[in-house]
């Protein structure tokens, strides 16, 4: 399966925030938008950077409560792996084990065109592998 199927399943809605907001007002859109990240979109509208909670926690635990008055951009990873819509599910997996990342985010053409978390790619390969157990069942209970 492809990264584009994911994105086919779950929609192409990026949610997104300002370099310039607060950690404040970017843990509020976490926590609003029940996610884990989000991408920061430079002025032209390329991708800048993915804050995660993970961002937000070491910045908190470095400078306390008043980190949270921060920027984004400060706190932001700023090397930010991508992937592509016709990589495998395999290959994203790989990729966010290899480099410890929890989401990327889908570009093409160096246009954003969904984010893609290990939750999501998780969740992909228990359905496939779920599909592919039911069918072999059923193929044996056929005879």
């Amino acid at each position: 399966m492809l990264i584009t199927h994911i994105l086919k399943d779950k929609g192409e809605k990026v949610h997104t925030v300002s370099g310039d907001a607060t950690l404040e007002e970017a843990a509020r859109e976490l926590n609003t938008r029940k996610v884990g990240a989000v991408v920061v979109l430079d002025a032209e509208g390329a991708l800048a950077g993915v804050l995660s909670e993970r961002d937000i926690i070491r910045e908190v635990a470095r400078g306390g409560a008043r980190a949270l008055s921060g920027t984004v951009y400060g706190a932001m990873t700023k090397a930010v792996f991508t992937a592509a819509p016709e990589e495998t599910i395999e290959e994203g997996l790989a990729r966010m084990t290899d480099r410890r990342v929890r989401h990327l985010p889908v570009v093409v053409s160096g246009r954003l065109i969904g984010i893609v978390s290990i939750g999501d790619l998780v969740k992909s390969k228990i359905e496939d592998a779920e599909a592919q157990a039911k069918a072999l069942k059923d193929y044996i209970a056929a005879g």
